[in-house]
């Protein structure tokens, strides 16, 4: 299996084999602007579920708890105020998480002891404490900041490095729809968001962009001087540039994601409600989604944009062109890599096959 998989790379970096990604362009966007749509339709229908350091309010954490059976403690919150909706998780096997709105201090001592009462533990087990709204504001606004920051400076350098902003440019726009689809997910399933979902968030930015550059420095390496040719357009050899990163961007995602995958798997079935699961599934979501982006839409995002530009279209035009010329005089038409190599189906130098006369 491995061996096989080694030849599909192989064959896939010489131009052997070949996937029309760039050609079929027009259906990634598709899949994209629905992916979003679904997602921006999602968090409006279900909302985004804030954690408690973001909303603010009163939490209490029962440990060496008798049984995990959360209905518990939700009657015991209302015995205390009955208009309010606890929010109730469990946290590993034997402790449960319970936070509420703000309660005043004679509410809490009281839901202390009804939490105790309800789950056969002494009050020394259940701890309290108050998280005020303004400490997740501050992080909010810092995880902006950072964000627009963080945009800013990938557009510079990206800019400088490639010298071609519509580089940079779609980067940028595969990231958004990177992070709009992790924050989706979150939307779907119920999780809350966290500091450690904002982290997480971040976090994948960097992953996102590396897995993009990666592609995108093979993009500069295979178009350099692509308008000198007549063999290749734009389009074919940034699609070539894809196919033969394809196999690395699968390698690195798998790596990363089993070790991610684990930890998820861990925060969410074995912990419970927590920060190993809020970070987990926000860089499991952002890495999966982010090695798609860098393969099927920043690439042909990029390509789109080049063909804006009137040296590319006309070089582009003027390949297309020759090469049904080719074809109208018998010749197989020639499609050459960076390397040198012949893409398949084609054979360089071939010359027209000599008519047939028909038969009179």
């Amino acid at each position: 299996m491995m061996a096989g998989f080694s030849q599909w790379g192989a064959d896939l970096y010489t131009g052997k084999k070949s996937y029309d990604i760039v050609g079929k362009r027009k259906r990634f966007y598709i899949a994209a602007i629905a992916a979003v749509v679904l997602t921006i339709a999602i968090i409006a229908v279900r909302g985004i579920n804030f954690g408690i350091e973001f909303r603010g309010g009163s939490q209490f954490t029962i440990t060496n708890a008798t049984t995990t059976d959360q209905q518990l403690a939700i009657d015991a919150v209302n015995a205390v105020r009955s208009d309010e909706v606890p929010r109730v998780s469990n946290v590993g096997s034997n402790a449960l998480r319970v936070q509420t709105s703000e309660l005043t201090d004679n509410e809490v001592t009281e839901v202390r002891g009804a939490l105790a009462k309800a789950y056969g533990v002494p009050e020394t087990e259940v701890a309290s404490s108050f998280v005020g709204p303004t400490w997740g504001q501050d992080v909010s606004k810092k995880a902006i900041t950072g964000l627009v920051v963080f945009l800013l400076l990938v557009m510079v350098v990206m800019s400088i490095y490639f010298r071609a902003w519509r580089m940079a440019a779609a980067a940028i726009i595969a990231l958004f729809h990177d992070l709009i689809v992790t924050i989706g997910v979150y939307a779907l399933v119920g999780w809350e968001v966290t500091p450690a979902t904002v982290i997480g968030l971040l976090t994948i930015l960097g992953y996102s962009i590396y897995d993009t550059v990666v592609v995108f420095d093979k993009v500069r390496e295979n178009t350099e001087g692509v308008t000198e040719q007549q063999l290749a357009t734009y389009g074919e050899r940034a699609n070539l540039a894809v196919n033969q990163t394809m196999v690395r961007s699968i390698n690195t995602s798998v790596v990363a994601l089993l070790p991610v995958g684990s930890i998820l798997f861990i925060g969410a079935f074995v912990l419970g409600a927590g920060t190993l699961r809020d970070i987990a599934l926000s860089l499991f979501v952002g890495m999966a989604v982010g090695a798609y982006s860098s393969i099927f839409l920043a690439t042909p995002l990029e390509v789109s944009l080049r063909m804006r530009e009137p040296r590319i279209a006309e070089h582009t035009a003027k390949v297309l062109t020759a090469r049904e010329g080719r074809v109208r005089d018998g010749e197989a038409p020639a499609l050459a890599s960076t390397s040198g190599q012949i893409l398949p189906g084609h054979h360089q130098g071939n010359k027209a096959q000599p008519k047939r006369s028909k038969r009179k």
